[in-house]
This record gives structure tokens, C-alpha cells and sequence, in this order.
């Protein structure tokens, strides 16, 4: 038996033994097949290498050949070739061995290399063995872990099941009310999306006192404890349960009320001694409701007569003038035969009264004005008419034209005939006396509107507002007008695009074809403009001068006799005449006044149709025309020609060329003013200095644009070829890196500014860093555009204390918001405050502001309690400029307005309900914070419970948990600190009129309710506070409004009460100052014009027409308030409506700017256009 075993054990053994045999031998034939795959890659490999070296080779020999060949050539033209070539021999014998060294060098750093890569990689494996181990032991652990953590949930859920059981057979009722504890844990999140509450729920919420009951009936019973109760139930409903019948303001005390009312008028005082000089240039605009869109018809209040006209109503102005839509009309039934023999309109028959339904209404393809074939639309116009009288000009159609005292839109018929303009109710009524009519003369002006469809016509005594039905109809309205008046309209400018300003610009007389006329001229790019004056903006010509032949004509030949029989007395034989040969047309021939501006036409001419700069202009000019006719050659000798480099003398004479000698004077004035800011050391002591030096100069440059290519070139010649002094060239590049932002040169200075800043960039030396600086400042202005203010005091400084290379944003501000918190955020010379707020946003984490309705805000430079809104697409550092030269013009003192720095505020503006799922975590506390702000003013009506309960979510937010004193006895004071964080939050959270007057035993109980109230919150966290407390805020409907103080401006001066105007984006709301109930309503459908109406706010409401009646009025709303406030309360209105427009109709998507297109004129509403200088508001 024994032997059997063992055989049978060694068949076994082999066996295994050849299974595992057969195993190998497999391998080893896998192996062996992907061995011969490896070869046959590396045979097919190397076949095709040896192809391609054969290939290599026959090249080599072609070349060889040719090579061969060129040498033999070359011995037989050169004869003594065998030493040269016994030469070239050599070097190239050297040279290859320089190459052999060369490549031994790299072998051998390859080979390190390798060695390098080889012992990283066994470190890596290493580390990777180590790594895998460790995760593999923790993998064990979180295993091991895991399955403990399994079973004692599932002995603990055996015990919450047999604890259930228990409950059930002890308490069957307790379920509902569980039931009912989870529908208040859902509850609140119902309220926060703005889900009423149901009515089921309320009981639940007023006796939050019912749980503590049952507990001690359950203690008393000796009955097993019931679980905890969530918070949730607990004090949040408590809180909404308040705010239900909270919304409300509390009766404060009789001198709380005289106090509050003392102190409302001054809000609505006329501004104080020194707002009239900051607020000298405000203007309040009138906005018109057309097409669903606020469109601004005047930048300036309407006065009583600003539109007059006989057909309007005698009603005085005052708080509320009502006007009937329907009138007893004297004129035939809309069917009647008479009407048809006249000619009648349908559309005016159909119009029951004055005031015409809205542009928006009508149909644009429609036609309103059937009888029009009496009077011929427009006739021939002949220049040489003797004057207005005996014009042939003739027009007719229908005009919305704005009424004199209740300012909505009224349909005329207009009639321009005999140098007059009239108007009627109807063209059937142009036989009878006209309503209206206007004598044009030469005093008239037009002025566009910033609609496409709006005019104003101004004559010697009234203003009229006009609005064509299409923008077809304005055009065909305004060119009869113009040829009538002779004048242009006023408006936007139509030809610089793009941002472009002119070259060189002033009078000249332009002759063509033998007639002469002085015109205004300005060369904008490649194209001459020419216009009747300098203040048209609607030239009367251009002239393309690209590849145009520019000369200078000779006529020394000439006498003032002859140009006084030629009838032009005004030009003598010493001006000097200009010709212009365009490709394509006739000469045009411009002569000049003096030798100055013929000399700067002459060179920007030449310039601009693209001749040679070379022998035009200054030496300096001609340089760098020379420079560019050589396409910028870095080795061109020129560049170190003297004219262009650094030199110890002054200078006698402008560098470019200037077209009047006290141009020129300024020019050298400037160099001086460039002298000291570049030699004079900067030092703690003459920071000043080097500001007001920067700033004057700087200033200069912005009221005269010749003088901005000057200063350029002198900053130039002063970095070319400079002796290192450190502090003068440094002080040089910080003074030319101060004017990169604010302006560019012109034509191919701007082309060799740019030359001269490559060659200088250097990052490895200060100098260098300062060019590479410049060149991003440059290319950054030409993106965004030049600026319109002198750099600040904090602009200059930190260009002189710290190197703006090392920073991409080499300037920064804090911003402040509501909660007390700021960021610090950084920018460029060039940030619009687009560009800023987006910066800001990404840096804090919120939205963007078109979605946020957040927007950025200055104090105001006065001191005074005013914030002014900043338009996206103005400089940011323009905005600091401007409210510093306030602050000067304010305090002329160096003490008071060299320490004040502007203060920006980052605020809700525009509040939308449908933005509100998108809200991030700091939207929510920032809006909590301002919704806190008007709580504490007075403007959110809330009774004292609620403010109580308001205030301590805040204190929780702000300072967390109260401290409990450590020796908790019954009726002993808190500590000193926690006294200290009551009185704070009483002081920043609770409304002012319940605490003012109050006595100290009241404010000692208001302390006690307060900690009662804040211990409760107890463990809450700050988001969840804020989520409770803006979910009560918006149970308000007016949340999210801004409220205006205002006094209805009655003609009886007995009823003097206060209203709030609130505005949202749901319409005007008035509102009682006291109780904050709602008196009237009106949506923006409603709204047919709003702004300034002499001193006083003024609202024009179409009420809906009755049903029964068919009848409606007008509502003419005047308000007295303070102008500041009047032009926030307009221009928030504005962009309310056009967003509103933007909503409605979905196939205009909303751009970037549609929001805040109408702000930027709050802070720079006054800036006229051609005024360079920088002045606020």
C-alpha cells in the first residue's frame, strides 16, 4: 500500500510538472513571435533607412558634381583661386573640427543626461513602491472601518425601531405632529422663493409655546422622554410668524415724531453754500416714453412755456392736473359726407382728443395724412433767393409735438410754408386759423435727440419738442429745416468713428470751381471735412486726400488790388494758398492766413495722402520721415543723429510743427515745466511738486491736442543717448509713462514713439522695464481709448514711488461695501470701470453686474450724504481726477484737499425678482447690510418686534454667539463686552426713531430683549442668517425700491406732508412717509414723460381708459425735491424701462451696457464735449 502511494504522489509530481513545462514553452513561443514581429519592424525599418541613405547619397553626389563643376567654372574665371581655396580649405577644416568639439560636447551631456534620467526614474519607482504599500495598508484600515461603522448602525437603527414602537404605544397623536414639524422645516425655503405661506400653518407658528407644554405634562406623568426638538420649528417660525403682521411702523413716541419730522425738510432743502459751485453744472434730463423705452428728449428741465402752444390747457401746474382724453369735438361724425368732401384722415377722425396715442401704437407703414396732395411736400430751394420770405419751400405731415403745461404728446398736422411752421389738429383744418405757429429765422436752432425719431426746434421764445413717426420722416423734417434756416442741426457728431480725433483743425478759405467760402476744416484720418462753423457737427463736405498731390502755390506774383476787385477783401496777397489734387477730381484750393497754420496744413496734408514727410515740416519731422522711408532700419545712423538725442541746450523752437506762435510759446513753456519734473530729485518733501508739475503740464497738453505730439517728442530726444544719470532719465520715463494712458501722438509719431520704446525694452535694467511699461500703456490706449482728466495725485504718486513694471494693474483702490468691508482692487491707467467692476466680481464672487444690479458709486466731493453712480464706460481713473479737482475747487486750501481721497462703494442699484435663484453668498449679505442701512433710516417699514428680531440674525452674522457671563446667576449684568456689542448693535441694526428720546430704563429693557433674541440664534450659522433675514425683508413688496423723500408741490402751501416715491421695476409707487401705505401705483406702461420740471420732479400718467365710458385723463405729477435726487430718481427710472423693453421683447437680447447706458451722465452729465478740461458733473 505503501508503494502505491508513493507512485501515485510521484504521477501527480508529474504531471504538474508538465503542465507547468507546456506553460513555459508557450510563453517562450509568445515570446519568440513577438521577437520575430520586433525584427521584422526593425528589418522593414532599417531597409528603409539604408533607401533613404542610398537617397542622401546620390543627393550628395549630385551635389558634389555640381559643387565640382562650380569650382572648375571658378578656376577658370579666377586665376590665383588655388590660395584662396587652400584658404577656404582651412576654415572649413577648422570649422568642422569646431563642429566635432562641439558635438563631443553634447554627447557627453546627453550621456550625463541619460545617466540623470535613469537614476530619477529608479527614485520614482522607488517612491511609487513605497506609496502603493501605504495605500494598500489604508485601503485595509478604511475596509476594517467600515464594516464596524456597518454594524453599529444597524444595532443603533435596531434601537431607534424599538424606541418608535414604544412611542406609538405610549403617544398614537404624536405623529401628525411630526408631520407637522417637517412641513415648518420646508416652509421657510418656500418663503425664501417668494411661495406664500398656506393658511393651514399659521396656528402652528403663533403658539410656538405648545411643545415646551406637552414636555412638562410628559415630565409630570413620568412617561419616557420625548426626542429633542429641532431649532427650526422653534425660533425661525417665531420669526416669520412676527414678520407676517411685522411689515409695518411701530408708534414711536411724540418726540420721536416731532424729531423725525424736524429733520425730514433739510433732506428736501435746496443744496447748501457749497453745492452750488459742485453741483453748478448739474442738469436733470425728461425722459419720453417711446416705443416702450425711455428716450431723453431735453438734458435740461422743462420750464412752464418750454412747449407752448395755443391749444393747450389753461389748468395751472400744480400737484395733480387731470385733463379728459375726450372732448366735445365741433367736427363732423367720422362717416359724414362733409367729412369725406374735406378730406378728413381716418386716423385723426378716429383720435377722440389731443393727446395722441404713443409712436409705438401706429403702424410705421401706415399712412396717417390722405389729403397731403393739397400742399406740395417739398419744392426746389434756390441759394440765391433773396431771403426767408421769398422761399418756395414747402412740407406737410403729422408731428407728435409735447404739450405745454401737462407734458405728453399731442398728434398735430404741421405745414412748413413761407419761411413759417404750422400747426393744426387735422389737415381738414388748414383752411381755419392754424393753433400754433413759429416764425423761422436765423436765431433757430435744431437739435437732435438721443432717439432716432426726436427733435427739438428752438426759437427766439419757446422750445418745441418734436418726435416723426419714423426715422425716415426725422430725416426728411430736419435736411427741409436745415436748407431753410441755413443752419445745421445740433447733434451727435457724425464723423469721427471710431474714437478718431482730428489732426489739425481751423479756419480756412476753400475755393473750388472759382467760388470761394470760409469754412471750419478739420483733417480727421485720411479725410478733410469742412462744415459751415466750428459748433456743427453735420459737415458740409469731406474730401477724400489719399494718393492726393499736395502743393504749395506760388504767388508772390499777385497784389491786393487784385483780390479786392475780386470782391474777397477779407484775403490779402501775403496768404499763403494750398492746393489739393485729388486722383479723381478737381483741384480744391485752401488758403491760409498765416505761414504758421500753412506750414501745419502743409506737413499733416502731405502726411495724410501719403507723400513723403521728408522735406516738410521741422527738422525733427523731417528725421523721422527719413526714418520711415527706411522702414524703421535699427543700424540706420539716423537714429543717433543729433536732432533726435539728448542734448544740454535748451530749446529755441517747437520740435513739431504748430499752427500759431503762442502754440508755439506753450510748447516751449512746456519743455520747461518737462525740465524741472525730469531734474529736480524726487524726495518726501517734493512729492507735491513733481504732482503739480505733472498735472499742469499734463493739463496743458489736454486743452491744446497739437501739443500733445510735442510733448511726446520731447520726452523722446530727452531718453535718446541720455548721459546714466539714474534719478533724471528714470524721473523721464516716469513722467513719459504718465502721458501713455492719457493721449497718443498723431500720425507717424505715434509709429516712431513705438520704435523707440522696442528699442529701449529691456527687463533687465530699470530703464527697460520702464519702455516695456509704456509699450503695454500704449497698445492699452489704443484698445480703450484716451482720456478725458489729468492723472491724479494718487496716479502720479505711485508712478514715482514704485516701478509699475513689476505690476499688471500698477494702481489700486479699496472699494467699500454696506457691511463695513472693503476689497482692494487694482487697475491700469486705461480700466473703464467695466473692465474694474469685473475685476471685483471675480475677486469677491458675485455675478455680474447686469445680473446682480450692483453698481459702483463715489462719495461726493462736498462731504455731503449724496452718492454718484459711475457709468460703465468712462475711466476709472478719470472719475478719481475729476473729484479730486472738486475737492480743490471746494477747499483751495493744500490741507484739506490734498488728504481727502475718493471714496468708491460698491451697492445694489437695480433690484430684479427673477435674478433672485442665481444670488452667490456675498450678494445676499451685501444686500442684507443695505437692507439694514434703510431699516435704520427710516425707509423699510418695520415694527419694533421685527427690528428687534432683525437686528440679532445681524449680531449673529456679525459677532456669533453670545457670550454667556461664566457665573450664570439669576439677574446679574453682562460683562463689559457684551455690553459694548449690545449698544453697537443696537446702534447700527435698530431703526433710529425707536431709540431717539427713548429713556434709559426703555433702552436697558430693549438691551434685555436683545439677548433674549440673540441667545436663541445660538449655533446658527451666518449664511443661514442671512437666508432667514432676507426671507422676511422680501415679504415687503417694495423690497429691493429706492425711496425718494418728496413734498407734493400743491399751489396751497397748508397740506406741506412728505411722501416716499419708490421705484421698481414694477412701475412709481407714492407711498406714505409715515405709514409707508401705498397711495397710488402706476406701472411703466403708464409713464409717458418723467424728469425735471423747473425745480420740482415731474411725472406725466396716462390712466386707463374706463370701460363703461371709454374715457380717460392725464395725470401731471409735480413733487419738490432736491436736484440731485431728481436726476437719480430719473435716471433709475430710465434704465427700469429699458430693461423692462428688453424683457418684453426677447429677440433684442440685453448687451452689456443696456443697463447702466443711461448712469454715466449722473456724474458726468455736464461735460460738454469739446471742453477738454476736466470738471464734476
Amino acid at each position: 500500500m505503501a508503494e502505491l502511494k508513493v507512485e501515485t504522489r510521484a504521477s501527480v509530481d508529474w504531471q504538474k510538472r508538465c503542465l507547468a513545462l507546456e506553460t513555459q514553452l508557450f510563453r517562450f513561443r509568445l515570446q519568440a513571435s513577438k521577437i520575430r514581429e520586433l525584427l521584422a519592424d526593425k528589418m522593414q525599418e532599417l531597409e528603409q533607412r539604408l533607401l533613404e541613405a542610398e537617397q542622401r547619397a546620390e543627393n550628395a553626389e549630385t551635389q558634389v558634381g555640381v559643387m565640382e563643376e562650380k569650382v572648375k567654372l571658378s578656376n577658370l574665371k579666377n586665376v590665383d583661386t588655388a590660395g584662396s581655396l587652400h584658404r577656404k580649405y582651412q576654415d572649413l577644416l577648422k570649422a568642422m573640427r569646431g563642429k566635432d568639439e562641439l558635438i563631443g560636447q553634447l554627447e557627453a551631456q546627453l550621456e550625463k543626461q541619460k545617466q540623470m534620467r535613469a537614476e530619477e526614474a529608479k527614485v520614482v519607482q522607488e517612491k511609487a513602491a513605497k506609496i502603493k504599500e501605504w495605500v494598500t495598508l489604508k485601503l485595509g484600515e478604511l475596509e476594517m472601518e467600515n464594516q464596524h461603522l456597518k454594524s453599529s448602525n444597524q444595532h443603533l437603527a435596531e434601537q431607534v425601531g424599538a424606541l418608535q414602537d414604544a412611542l406609538e404605544a405610549l403617544h398614537p397623536s404624536r405623529l401628525p405632529e411630526a408631520e407637522a414639524r417637517a412641513e415648518l422645516q420646508e416652509e421657510p425655503e418656500n418663503m425664501e422663493m417668494g411661495e406664500p405661506p398656506p393658511g393651514g400653518k399659521k396656528e402652528g407658528r403663533e403658539s410656538p409655546q405648545a411643545p415646551g407644554a406637552e414636555l412638562e405634562e410628559v415630565d409630570l406623568g413620568n412617561t419616557p422622554p420625548t426626542p429633542p426638538l429641532h431649532r427650526f420649528p422653534s425660533w425661525e417660525s417665531r420669526i416669520y410668524a412676527v414678520a407676517m403682521a411685522g411689515m409695518r411702523l411701530s408708534d414711536a413716541s411724540p418726540r420721536t415724531n416731532a424729531t423725525c419730522c424736524a429733520s425730514s425738510p433739510p433732506a428736501l432743502a435746496y443744496p447748501g453754500p457749497f453745492s452750488g459751485l459742485v453741483y453748478k453744472n448739474v442738469t436733470v434730463p425728461v425722459y419720453t416714453a417711446l416705443k416702450g423705452r425711455a428716450t431723453q428728449i431735453s438734458t435740461v428741465p422743462f420750464m412752464d412755456e418750454s412747449s407752448g402752444s395755443d391749444d393747450d390747457c389753461s389748468s395751472q401746474a400744480s400737484f395733480r392736473i387731470s385733463v379728459p382724453c375726450s372732448e366735445s369735438r365741433k367736427t363732423s361724425g367720422l362717416g359724414s359726407p362733409r367729412a369725406i368732401k374735406r378730406g378728413v384722415s381716418m386716423s385723426s377722425l378716429s383720435s377722440e382728443g389731443d393727446y395722441a396715442i404713443p409712436p409705438d401704437a401706429y403702424s410705421l407703414d401706415s399712412d396717417y395724412s390722405e389729403p397731403e396732395h393739397k400742399l406740395q411736400r417739398t419744392s426746389s430751394y434756390s441759394a440765391e433767393g433773396p431771403g426767408l420770405a421769398g422761399e418756395s419751400l414747402e412740407k406737410s405731415g403729422y408731428l407728435l409735438k409735447m404739450g405745454s403745461r401737462v407734458k405728453t404728446w399731442k398728434r398735430r398736422w404741421f405745414v412748413l410754408r413761407q419761411g413759417q411752421i404750422m400747426y393744426y389738429k387735422s389737415p381738414s383744418d388748414v383752411i381755419r386759423k392754424p393753433q400754433g405757429q413759429v416764425e423761422l429765422n436765423s436765431r433757430c436752432q435744431i437739435v437732435r435727440g438721443e432717439g432716432a425719431q426726436t427733435f427739438q426746434l428752438i426759437s427766439e421764445k419757446k422750445t418745441y419738442y418734436l418726435t416723426a413717426d419714423s426715422p425716415g420722416l426725422l430725416e426728411e423734417w430736419i435736411r427741409a429745416l436745415q436748407s431753410l434756416l441755413k443752419v445745421q442741426a445740433v447733434g451727435p457728431p457724425a464723423l469721427p468713428r471710431g474714437g478718431s480725433k482730428p489732426t489739425v483743425k481751423g479756419w480756412l478759405t476753400k475755393v473750388k470751381h472759382g467760388h470761394s467760402k470760409l469754412v471750419w476744416c478739420a483733417l480727421v484720418g485720411r479725410t478733410f471735412y469742412y462744415y459751415r462753423s466750428h459748433e456743427d457737427k453735420r459737415p458740409l463736405g469731406h474730401l477724400p486726400v489719399r494718393d492726393a498731390r499736395i502743393e504749395e502755390v506760388d504767388r508772390s506774383c499777385d497784389s491786393d488790388e487784385d483780390y479786392e476787385a475780386g470782391g474777397s477783401r477779407r484775403l490779402l496777397s501775403s496768404h499763403c494758398t494750398l492746393v489739393i489734387h485729388p486722383p479723381e477730381h478737381s483741384p480744391t484750393y485752401l488758403l491760409i492766413g498765416t505761414k504758421h497754420e500753412k506750414d501745419t496744413w502743409l506737413y499733416h496734408l502731405t502726411v495724410a495722402a501719403g507723400g513723403s514727410s521728408a522735406t516738410v515740416g521741422t527738422a525733427y519731422e523731417q528725421l523721422i520721415g527719413k526714418l520711415m522711408d527706411g522702414e524703421g532700419d535699427p543700424d540706420s545712423p539716423l537714429w543717433r543723429h543729433p536732432t533726435l538725442c539728448y542734448s544740454k541746450d535748451g530749446l529755441y523752437t517747437s520740435l513739431t510743427t504748430l499752427p500759431s506762435e503762442a502754440l508755439q510759446t506753450e510748447a516751449l513753456k512746456l519743455f520747461k515745466s518737462c525740465q524741472l519734473f525730469i531734474n529736480v530729485p524726487v524726495e518726501a518733501a517734493s512729492v507735491d511738486y513733481h504732482v503739480s508739475l505733472a498735472q499742469t503740464a499734463l493739463q496743458v497738453c489736454l486743452a491744446h491736442p497739437e501739443l500733445q505730439s510735442e510733448i511726446y517728442c520731447q520726452l523722446m530726444k530727452q531718453t535718446s543717448g541720455r548721459p546714466p544719470q539714474k534719478c533724471s532719465l528714470i524721473q523721464c520715463w516716469q513722467l513719459l509713462a504718465l502721458c501713455a494712458p492719457l493721449f497718443l501722438p498723431q500720425h507717424h509719431f505715434l509709429w516712431y514713439v513705438k520704435q523707440q520704446l522696442q528699442r529701449h525694452a529691456d527687463p533687465r535694467n530699470e530703464t527697460g522695464q520702464y519702455a516695456t511699461y509704456c509699450q503695454r500703456a500704449v497698445e492699452r490706449t489704443l484698445q480703450t481709448g484716451e482720456r478725458e482728466a489729468r492723472p491724479s495725485r494718487m496716479e502720479v504718486v505711485s508712478i514715482l514711488l514704485r516701478n509699475p513694471f513689476h505690476h499688471s494693474s500698477p494702481f489700486s483702490i479699496p472699494v467699500h461695501f454696506a457691511n463695513g468691508t472693503y476689497q482692494v482692487v487694482g487697475f491700469d491707467g486705461s480700466s473703464t470701470v467695466d473692465e474694474f467692476l469685473q475685476r471685483l466680481n471675480q475677486e469677491t464672487g458675485m455675478r455680474k453686474s447686469s445680473h446682480s444690479g450692483f453698481a459702483l458709486f463715489t462719495d461726493d466731493p462736498s462731504g455731503r450724504d449724496l452718492e454718484h453712480c459711475l457709468h460703465g464706460s468712462i475711466k476709472i481713473c478719470d472719475a478719481i481726477s475729476k473729484w479730486e479737482q472738486a475737492v480743490k475747487e471746494l477747499h483751495p486750501g493744500k490741507a484739506e484737499g490734498g488728504t481727502r481721497v475718493v471714496k468708491l462703494m460698491y451697492k445694489n442699484r437695480l433690484y430684479f425678482r427673477s435674478q433672485v435663484k442665481g444670488e452667490t453668498e456675498r450678494e445676499r449679505l451685501l444686500l442684507a447690510s443695505q437692507t439694514s442701512g434703510e431699516i435704520v433710516a427710516g425707509r423699510f417699514p418695520v415694527n419694533k418686534e421685527l427690528a428687534l428680531e432683525m437686528a440679532a440674525l445681524l449680531a449673529q452674522v456679525e459677532y456669533g454667539d453670545l457670550e454667556r457671563p461664566s457665573p450664570p446667576g439669576p439677574g446679574s449684568p453682562p460683562p463689559a463686552k457684551v455690553q459694548h456689542h449690545l449698544q453697537q448693535v443696537l446702534d447700527r441694526f435698530y431703526p433710529r426713531r425707536y431709540r431717539h428720546g427713548a429713556p434709559p430704563e426703555q433702552l436697558r429693557h430693549l438691551a434685555d430683549l436683545l439677548t433674549t433674541k440673540w441667545a436663541a440664534l445660538q449655533g446658527c450659522s451666518p449664511p443661514e442668517c442671512i437666508r432667514i433675514y432676507l426671507t422676511v425683508a422680501r415679504k415687503w413688496p417694495f423690497f429691493g425700491a429706492k425711496l425718494f423723500a418728496a413734498q407734493p408741490a400743491q399751489m396751497s402751501s397748508k397740506d406741506s406732508s412728505l411722501v416716499w416715491i419708490a421705484v421698481n421695476e414694477d412701475g412709481v409707487s407714492i407711498l406714505d412717509h409715515s405709514t409707508m401705505q401705498v397711495h397710488d401705483t402706476y406701472p411703466y406702461s403708464s409713464v409717458m414723460t418723467f424728469g425735471g420740471c423747473r425745480d420740482d420732479f415731474m411725472l406725466v400718467i396716462r390712466s386707463i381708459p374706463d370701460q363703461s365710458s371709454g374715457k380717460g385723463h392725464i395725470e401731471k405729477l409735480l413733487f419738490r425735491m432736491a436736484a440731485p435726487k431728481i436726476a437719480e430718481a430719473t435716471f433709475i427710472m430710465a434704465s427700469y424701462m429699458n430693461h423692462c423693453s428688453v424683457t418684453v421683447n426677447p429677440n433684442n437680447p440685453p448687451t452689456a451696457h443696456q443697463l447702466w447706458e443711461l448712469d454715466g451722465q449722473q456724474f458726468f452729465a455736464s461735460v460738454p464735449c469739446a471742453a477738454r478740461g476736466p470738471t464734476l458733473m
